[in-house]
């Protein structure tokens, strides 16, 4: 799912004051949404993940693992998933959570009415999605409600990573009575069903605390509280006002020096994520793939992960990051080399002068001021190419819907993993059909690989596809790729039950504060 390039993907995370017990407070984002079924940013899965609940969810180790489901077969063929509730499965007023509440909330969420710009894109293996989601049909045919507490659910072909994708928001059980009697009362109160409740909410604050009629392990935090009124969480951290803090590249240096006392209490892991710079392939000049290869190959990754972010990230030469199932050791991508891309500048329709028109990057922010990586990027693109290329920031909830309609020639943003399989990133980014490609990509030859990987029997076939189809992307070059994610976080003695990972999950539940 999208996420702001800067600050970091994920949201730092703080205690309280107090340093209390059972009691954690966390730096976070204003989420554009708390609708499952309208999430498609990192921001508000962080805080929907632990509000709401599905079938199945992922573990810190990115498994998936039973939630409202306490179990599912499957048929022998491969397209048949029955899910078994459990007995003691109800949302947060008490009220048990049915067959029916599941069936509904996924056809709510792929609904006409809904308008979900991501929930077809994520749900659609499930027959009878793209009748229903056109209009065509009036429920899905896939669903089915044998009982109050088995579901039923027909995908359209065997497919690896299906259960996976059933860990996203948008399949996630709402309310019915709640959100269709008063909408905006669920967003600020939502009767939800995971380890925490949203007690309030405010573009200053947000607070969960522990949901005391959850079905599963009830979570070891009594509070969580969320600032979003700012201040430096280096500084609190170092001042012990926090717990913990992802540490960024301008203390980087000095956590990392064995010397420094901090540097004990320091974890890191490599992100499922990506940092890009995505080019509208029919809007000039990027409609010619001379220019969005010469824009590629005017930058020098390696740079930017080791001069600009001091290595909390690593070059990327393609689209999956190196910690993904898959990834391909041997993909060179587009070489950093400059002579070569003015050569393809001047040989575009946009190489005479004159013809190239102006050129404009919009990235997400409000306060004025340009990060590291983009100054790098507007500098090197002049510095190799001799051209000039404006900002325009853009406030983080206006970006997506402005990305969703794709009225930028060109936009710089973060991709986090959903779930650790090659089709989050390489079939949902690109296929020509996804509602999540948004750089209008369109190769015929992409498109046949990917759906030849969607059921493919052996994981080795799925990689090999997935390879040839990256190769040719990134070859087409509809986005500019720049770096992986590398999360340094530091974690206060008295933290429990923190684990570094690479994608958004759950991970509240896990957490105890014992000082």
């Amino acid at each position: 799912m999208p996420g702001e390039p800067t600050p970091r993907v994920r949201a730092t995370r703080m205690p309280a004051d107090d340093g209390g017990v059972g009691v954690l407070r966390l730096v976070g984002g204003y989420p554009p949404t708390l609708d499952p079924a309208m999430s498609q940013d990192s921001t508000s899965a962080e805080y929907i993940v632990n509000i709401f609940s599905g079938l199945v969810t992922l573990d810190s180790q990115l498994e998936v693992v039973p939630d409202l489901a306490e179990r599912w077969e499957l048929s022998d063929d491969g397209l048949t998933y029955t899910f078994y509730l459990r007995e003691n499965a109800v949302f947060q007023d008490g009220k048990a959570i049915t067959s029916q509440d599941v069936i509904y909330s996924i056809e709510r969420a792929c609904s006409v009415a809904m308008g979900s710009p991501v929930a077809a894109s994520y749900l659609d293996d499930i027959v009878g999605v793209a009748e229903f989601a056109s209009g065509e049909a009036r429920s899905i045919s896939g669903l089915s409600a044998p009982d109050k507490r088995t579901v039923v659910i027909t995908i359209d072909a065997p497919k690896a990573y299906f259960l996976a994708k059933l860990t996203y928001p948008a399949s996630f059980v709402v309310d019915r009575e709640q959100v269709e009697g008063d909408y905006e009362a669920f967003l600020e109160s939502p009767n939800g069903s995971g380890p925490f409740v949203l007690e309030s909410i405010s573009r200053d604050r947000i607070v969960l605390v522990r949901n005391a009629l959850y079905y599963r392990e009830p979570a070891k935090l009594e509070r969580v509280e969320f600032n979003l009124a700012g201040g430096d969480p280096m500084t609190m951290y170092e001042n012990g006002l926090l717990d913990i803090v992802d540490v960024g590249s301008s203390a980087i240096e000095r956590i990392l020096d064995p010397v420094n006392p901090l540097n004990a209490e320091l974890s890191s892991s490599s992100e499922l994520s990506i940092q890009y710079i995505s080019f509208d392939v029919e809007m000039p000049p990027f409609d010619d793939p001379n220019i969005r290869r010469a824009f590629t190959m005017a930058i020098d990754r390696e740079k930017l992960a080791h001069l600009v972010m001091l290595g909390t990230a690593e070059a990327a030469k393609g689209i999956l990051p190196p910690s993904m199932p898959g990834y391909n050791d041997a993909l060179e991508g587009l070489p950093y080399d400059p002579a070569k891309a003015r050569k393809l500048l001047a040989a575009s329709r946009y190489g005479r002068p004159g013809q190239m028109p102006e050129l404009v990057l919009s990235v997400t922010g409000t306060s004025g001021h340009m990060d590291d990586i983009t100054r790098a990027v507007l500098y090197m693109w002049e510095e190799n190419l001799g051209v000039k290329v404006n900002v325009e920031q853009v406030a983080w909830e206006d970006f997506l819907d402005d990305m969703n309609r794709r009225t930028y020639q060109m936009y710089s943003s973060g991709w986090i993993a959903d779930y650790p399989d090659p089709q989050n990133f390489v079939d949902l980014l690109f296929h020509s059909r996804s509602s999540q490609n948004h750089a209008g990509y369109n190769n015929p030859e992409v498109d046949r690989l990917l759906e030849a990987a969607r059921v493919a029997e052996s994981p080795d076939e799925r990689y090999a596809l997935y390879h040839q189809a990256e190769a040719l992307i990134v070859e087409d070059a509809p986005w500019l790729p720049l770096t992986h994610g590398i999360e340094y976080t530091l974690v206060k003695p008295y933290v429990q039950g923190f684990h570094s990972a690479s994608a958004i999950y759950p991970w509240l539940i896990d957490i105890s504060v014992n000082q």
